[in-house]
C-alpha cells in the first residue's frame, strides 16, 4: 500500500503548575552536571539512603549480627580502664595489706576484656566482609541489568565511558567505605556514646568541660560536611570524564592512529585529568582541615581537663585512679573522633558516588514494558504503521517535571504504511531522509510520537520485550561480534541451539566451509569485535545468527555498503536465503540490493514520495528512476 502524508499538529502544552516541585529537577541523571541547591541536596541524599537501605535489607540478619559484635567489642574496650582504675585505687592498696585477691581479679578482668575484644574483632571483620561483598555484588548486578534494560535513547546520550565509571570507580569508592570505614565509624560512634556516659558517671564537672567542647566540634563538622560533599561531587564527575576519554580513545584506536590524534587526545586527557587532580586535591585539603580542627579542639579540651582534674585531686575531691581512668577514657574518646574524621572523608566520597549510581538506577526506559501484555506465540509477519509520526525528544522538561512537547520539526510526518507478511521492502533515500528512524520504530527502539505500529494486528507496545525480540530482529550495518567463539556468536539469539543447528545455519548462509577451515573450527575465538574475521565474514556470521533465531520480521541496515564486489556478491546470496519467506525492511545504500526487494519506498525529508515494485519505478520517470539510472551509469 502506498504511504500517505498528513499535517502534524504539535501537542498543546499544559499550563505550568502553580507550585513548582523542585525535587523533580533532580530525578535521574539530570543532576550530574549541575550545581546542587539545598533542595537538590536533600533529594540526592534521600535517594542515596533509599538505595543503600534497599541493598542492605536482604542481609539485615548479617547487619544485626555485625552491630551486636560491635556493641560487645565496644563494651570490652570501655571496661578496660575501669579495671585499671579499680586496680590503682583498690587492688594495690589491698595487695600492700597482703590481700592479693582484688588485684588478681582486676588483672584477670582486664585480660578477659582484651580477649573478648580480640574474638569480637575477628568475628566482626568476617561478618562485615561477607555483608559488604554481598551488597556490592547486588549493586553491580542491579546496575548492569538496569543499564541493559534502559532504552537506546538513554545510551545515545549517556556515554559508555560514564557507564564504565559508574560500574567501576563509583562502586569501588563505596567498597572502601563498606569494607574499612564502616567498621571504624560504627565502633567510633558507640565508643563516643559509651565513654560519654562513663565520663559523666566518673566526674560530672570534667564531663561538662568535655561536652562544652562538642559545640564548636559540631559547628566544624557541619561546615566540613557541606564543603566535602560538594568537593566529592566534582571529583566523581571529573573522573567520569577521564574514563570517557580513555574509553573513546581505546575504542577508536584505528582512527586515532590513522589521523595522528595521539597528541591531541593526550592534551584532552591532560586537561580532564588536571580537573580531576584539582577536585581531588581540594577534597583532600578539606579533609585535612577538618581532621586538624578536630584534633586541635580535642587537645585543648584535654589540657583543660588535666588542669581542672589536677586541682580536684589536690583539693581531695577526686581520686588519682579516677583521674587516670578519666584521662584514658578521654584519649579513647578523642581517638575515635580522629577515626571519624578519616571515615568522614570516605563517607563523603561514597555518598557522592551513590548519588551518581542512584541517578542512573532512577532512570526509566523510555520504551516501557506493557503492564498487561498480549502474548504472541507465532508471528506471521504482517506489519502496519497507522498514522504514525515521530520527532526526537529534545530532553526539555516543563516546570512540573513532565516532558515538554517536542519542539523540533518531526523527523517523520504522519503517514500510513502496510507491509503484508512475507514481503521484502527496500527503503531508498538520501542521508537524513528518515530511513533509520523508520527502522527504529519498526523494531521499537523508539515509540512513535503519534499513531501505532502493529505486528499481526497487535500494537508493538502491547508485546513483551521477549516476544518482540523473538519475532522482530534488526541487523545493523556493522555487525557486532562479541569476544568468544564463532559458535557462541551465532547462538546469540538462541543460546540453547545445538551444534547441529549452528552448523546448519552456517551452511544456509555459505559460512560453513570457511569456519570449518579455521584452526579450532566453530570453537575459534573471533577476538575483540570479530577482528579475526573480514567485514564480509562478520556479516555472514550475523546472517547465520538471524537464520538460527528464525524471526518473522527482519529489519536490515544495508549490509553490503562497506564491502568490495566479491564480498558483496557473497553476502547478497546469503541475504536471499535469510529473507526467504520472511517480512523484511532493508535500508538500501546500494541500489544493487533493491533487486531482491518486492517493493521500494523512496523517502525524502521523512515523507514517502514513491512506492511501488522496483521494475515499475525504474520504468517510470520519478525519483527512483533517476537514482537507478545514475547508479547504472556509475558501473560503466
Amino acid at each position: 500500500m502506498s504511504g500517505s502524508e498528513g499535517a502534524v499538529k504539535d501537542p498543546t502544552p499544559q499550563q505550568d503548575s502553580p507550585e513548582h516541585d523542585e525535587s523533580a529537577d533532580w530525578r535521574g541523571i539530570a543532576s550530574e552536571d549541575r550545581e546542587v541547591t539545598e533542595a537538590g541536596n536533600l533529594v540526592l541524599a534521600g535517594r542515596s539512603r533509599r538505595l543503600l537501605m534497599s541493598l542492605v535489607r536482604p542481609y539485615r540478619k548479617l547487619a544485626v549480627l555485625a552491630l551486636v559484635l560491635i556493641v560487645v567489642d565496644n563494651a570490652a574496650m570501655v571496661s578496660a580502664p575501669l579495671f585499671i582504675a579499680h586496680g590503682l585505687d583498690t587492688g594495690i592498696a589491698k595487695g600492700a595489706e597482703g590481700n592479693w585477691a582484688p588485684l588478681t581479679w582486676t588483672v584477670a578482668g582486664y585480660l578477659g576484656s582484651v580477649g573478648v575484644g580480640v574474638v569480637t574483632t575477628f568475628c566482626f571483620l568476617r561478618v562485615s566482609g561477607s555483608l559488604s561483598q554481598s551488597v556490592l555484588f547486588d549493586l553491580r548486578v542491579r546496575s548492569f541489568a538496569h543499564m541493559q534494560r534502559l532504552s537506546v535513547s538513554f545510551h545515545e546520550k549517556y556515554t559508555s565511558g560514564k557507564v564504565v565509571a559508574r560500574l567501576t570507580g563509583d562502586i569501588e569508592t563505596l567498597q572502601e567505605l563498606l569494607e574499612g570505614a564502616l567498621n571504624q565509624a560504627l565502633s567510633a560512634i558507640l565508643s563516643v556514646l559509651t565513654i560519654a556516659v562513663l565520663l559523666i558517671y566518673l566526674d560530672p564537672t570534667l564531663a561538662a568541660i568535655v561536652l562544652i567542647g562538642f559545640v564548636p566540634l559540631a559547628l566544624v563538622t557541619r561546615w566540613a560536611q557541606r564543603r566535602q560533599r560538594a568537593g566529592y561531587r566534582r571529583t566523581r564527575g571529573a573522573i567520569a570524564k577521564v574514563v570517557v576519554q580513555f574509553v573513546e580513545s581505546m575504542g577508536g584506536m584505528r582512527a586515532v592512529q590513522a589521523f595522528r590524534r595521539e597528541q591531541r587526545n593526550e592534551s584532552v586527557l591532560a586537561i580532564e585529568d588536571a580537573e580531576y587532580r584539582k577536585a581531588t586535591t581540594t577534597a583532600m585539603r578539606g579533609m585535612g582541615d577538618y581532621a586538624g580542627l578536630t584534633r586541635l579542639l580535642g587537645n585543648l579540651t584535654t589540657v583543660i581537663v588535666i588542669v581542672v582534674g589536677a586541682w580536684q585531686v589536690i583539693e581531695g575531691n577526686l581520686a588519682v585512679g579516677v583521674l587516670a581512668a578519666y584521662l584514658l577514657y578521654l584519649n579513647e574518646f578523642y581517638g575515635p573522633l580522629d577515626e571519624l574524621a578519616q571515615v568522614f572523608n570516605s563517607y563523603q566520597s561514597a555518598a557522592a558516588a551513590l548519588e551518581k549510581i542512584s541517578g542512573v538506577l532512577e532512570e526509566e526506559p523510555s520504551v516501557a514494558e506493557p503492564t498487561d501484555p498480549i502474548a504472541l506465540a507465532k508471528a506471521a509477519g504482517a506489519v502496519r504503521m497507522d498514522r504514525v509520526w515521530f520527532g526526537y525528544d529534545t530532553g526539555a522538561k516543563r516546570p512540573d517535571g513532565a516532558a515538554a512537547p517536542t519542539s523540533a520539526r518531526p523527523v517523520l510526518p504522519e503517514f500510513t504504511l502496510e507491509i503484508p507478511a512475507g514481503q521484502v521492502i527496500a527503503l531508498v533515500g538520501a542521508t537524513g531522509a528518515g530511513k533509520s528512524t523508520l527502522a527504529k520504530l519498526l523494531t521499537r527502539f523508539y515509540d512513535p510520537s503519534g499513531g501505532t505500529v502493529t505486528l499481526d494486528g497487535i500494537d508493538l507496545r502491547m508485546l513483551t520485550d521477549t516476544d518482540l525480540r523473538r519475532h522482530v530482529v534488526m541487523v545493523t550495518q556493522e555487525s557486532y561480534l562479541f569476544s568468544g567463539s564463532v559458535a557462541d556468536n551465532i547462538r546469540l539469539g538462541r543460546p540453547d541451539a545445538t551444534d547441529e543447528e549452528v552448523h546448519a545455519a552456517a551452511r544456509a548462509v555459505g559460512l560453513y566451509d570457511f569456519v570449518a577451515a579455521l584452526p579450532d573450527g566453530f570453537g575459534t575465538d573471533v577476538r575483540k569485535r570479530g577482528g579475526r574475521l573480514s567485514a564480509g565474514q562478520r556479516q555472514l556470521v550475523a546472517f547465520a545468527r538471524v537464520f538460527l533465531a528464525d524471526p518473522a520480521v527482519i529489519v536490515l541496515d544495508e549490509a553490503t555498503s562497506s564491502l568490495d564486489i566479491p564480498g558483496e556478491r557473497l553476502v547478497q546470496r546469503a541475504l536471499e536465503t535469510v529473507l526467504r519467506h520472511r517480512t523484511a525492511v532493508i535500508i538500501a545504500h546500494r541500489l544493487s540490493t533493491v533487486s531482491i526487494a518486492d517493493r521500494v519506498l523512496v523517502l525524502e525529508q521523512g515523507r514517502i514520495i514513491e512506492d511501488g515494485a522496483p521494475a515499475a519505478l525504474i520504468a517510470g520517470t520519478g525519483r527512483f528512476a533517476g537514482l537507478h539510472a545514475a547508479w547504472r551509469d556509475s558501473l560503466v
